[in-house]
């Protein structure tokens, strides 16, 4: 019996062991309580990519997590999921405490981006290179959007980085 309750904890754990998470205390980041193997700017972008392929266009969806549509978190989450192997926290107001902070012009491909679209809310993104992010729009659903469009600039608040 206690063989079986080992074999079985044994298989629990390595089941979770190749997805890793990322908790944020007090700003500070932790991934799954280990050192996250960064990938180079190159081989993180065309994974980025390759997931931004696999959902472009699908609607918005508050709360959406799928393909029936993504909340802008929702992709957040799918994407580092799927692209980096990470998880994150859900929501937006815990993804801007998450990481670290980032400046403007020091973003690298998968630092999220946040933009206040209203009193109450928040919106994120993820940026990929050349003043880009890719983000679930409440209009045009997972698109690809630039840092220099006037409403983009104008509601610019904050970077994180989470890899």
């Amino acid at each position: 019996m206690k063989r079986l309750i080992a074999v079985s904890t044994i298989i629990a754990i390595s089941a979770c062991s190749n997805f890793q998470s990322i908790e944020s205390t007090s700003g500070q980041l932790t991934v799954a309580g280990q050192t996250h193997n960064q990938a180079s700017n190159s081989v993180q972008l065309e994974q980025l990519n390759a997931t931004f392929e696999n959902y472009k266009g699908v609607p918005y969806r508050y709360g959406g997590m799928d393909r029936r549509g993504f909340d802008c978190s929702g992709f957040i989450n799918v994407a580092y999921r799927e692209a980096f192997n990470v998880a994150l926290p859900r929501t937006t107001e815990e993804l801007a405490t998450a990481g670290i902070p980032v400046r403007r012009d020091q973003l690298k491909t998968g630092d999220i981006v946040f933009f206040k679209t209203s009193v109450k809310q928040l919106h994120a993104g993820i940026y990929t290179e050349d003043g880009y992010f890719i983000h679930a729009s409440t209009s045009k659903g997972v698109i690809r959007s630039s840092l220099k469009n006037q409403y983009w600039l104008q509601n610019y608040i904050k970077a994180r980085r989470l890899l």
